[in-house]
């Protein structure tokens, strides 16, 4: 299931952001180099939101948190517990965010995502536009129009706040 995270999901989502950054080995000498970048920041505000992936057993297993601007949703986080990687939950998230995206009238979402991620993206149907330059290292800016992208079809076509099971929960 997909919904909106709540403020007891905060120590959660800390556990998930820190030990999901951990994952890319080309990261984690750096990371751990610089503990305040492990340390996950609630998103604050009218135009944010953050939804969170569930379990069957209702563990929080990823998250995507957004902050809409006008005709653009910026992808600020996305993140899934390593234990839940390659099992459909970011691809889950991705389609819960389009929903949000097209229900907004919102015609791009795009993410700044770091070369370890271009596949996932690549795959989900983002376009590189742009190189940037983060606070650690070479990124890509990304983008995606929500009106050409393909549901999975496990994805709510209603509402952006319906819950739904994920495909290979157990």
């Amino acid at each position: 299931m997909i919904r909106d995270a709540t403020d007891a999901d905060i120590p959660s989502l800390r556990d998930v952001y820190r030990r999901a950054s951990l994952t890319n080995e080309g990261d984690r000498e750096m990371l751990l180099g610089h503990p305040h970048a492990l340390e996950y920041v609630a998103p604050q505000g009218a135009r944010s939101r953050c939804r969170v992936a569930l379990a069957d057993s209702g563990a929080l297993i990823g998250f995507a948190t957004t902050t809409r601007d006008s005709d653009l949703l910026e992808l600020e986080d996305l993140f899934v517990d390593p234990t839940w990687m390659r099992r459909g939950v970011g691809r889950s998230l991705i389609d819960d965010v389009v929903i949000y995206a097209r229900s907004a009238g919102v015609t791009r979402v795009e993410v700044d995502g770091n070369p370890h991620a271009l596949g996932f993206y690549a795959d989900a149907g983002f376009k590189v536009i742009a190189a940037v330059t983060t606070e650690f290292g070479f990124g890509y800016r990304l983008h995606l129009h929500p009106d050409t992208y393909e549901l999975r079809g496990d994805a709510p076509s209603d509402s952006p706040r319906t819950a739904r099971p994920l495909e290979g929960e157990g």
